[in-house]
């Protein structure tokens, strides 16, 4: 058995798509998942499978979802070993608070035109005196937001359709390393 995480895009976010995370549990493991657990109520799911692919993986909880609660939530799987991964790379590590940091976990990696946009947005942002930067790597994008994620107008523009990422999901990076720390528990 192997050790997963349901990253789940847009729940409980200000009012909308609400799914309780004691039936969302339930409806899991009655879909034949292990020792599901959630971790805050913006959508972060740990459960235990046989090796299988991330991708088959999310497109179960995303039929689960869609049966139990009526929700077509954009859903993405990573293994425990993707994501000790993703916080190995960060380029941000030197950021002592964890909210200033986020990572867009995306279904694929962003082609050409949307790296050269989201570099656009960067340059844009940056012109008007921002001191965010992002970093693209693989299906990953690591945010950093010195100045705050809620004020931050490179961190709206990369939520908008124009920059390609928004079938992903985004977590701080105190979510981040919580999950891996589950992970390992």
């Amino acid at each position: 058995m192997a050790t997963y995480v349901a990253l789940l895009r847009g729940i409980n976010v200000g009012g909308n798509n609400k799914i309780p995370m004691a039936q969302l549990r339930t409806a899991l493991e009655d879909a034949g998942f292990d020792g599901v657990r959630t971790y805050i109520q913006s959508g972060n799911v740990l459960f235990e499978h046989r090796k299988t692919k991330p991708e088959t993986l999310a497109a179960r909880v995303r039929a689960v979802i869609s049966d139990a609660f009526g929700f077509d939530i954009a859903t993405i799987v990573v293994d425990a070993a993707y994501l000790e991964s993703v916080v190995k790379a960060t380029p941000y590590a030197d950021e002592p608070d964890p909210r200033r940091v986020h990572v867009f976990f995306l279904p694929s990696e962003l082609d050409p035109p949307s790296r050269e946009r989201i570099a656009e947005l960067a340059a844009a942002a940056a012109a008007k005196g921002s001191h965010d930067s992002v970093t693209t790597d693989g299906p990953v994008m690591y945010l950093h937001t010195p100045d705050g994620f809620g004020t931050s107008d490179l961190a709206k523009a990369l939520s908008t359709r124009g920059a390609g990422v928004r079938s992903g999901t985004a977590r701080n990076w105190a979510t981040v390393t919580t999950l891996l720390d589950m992970c390992q528990t």
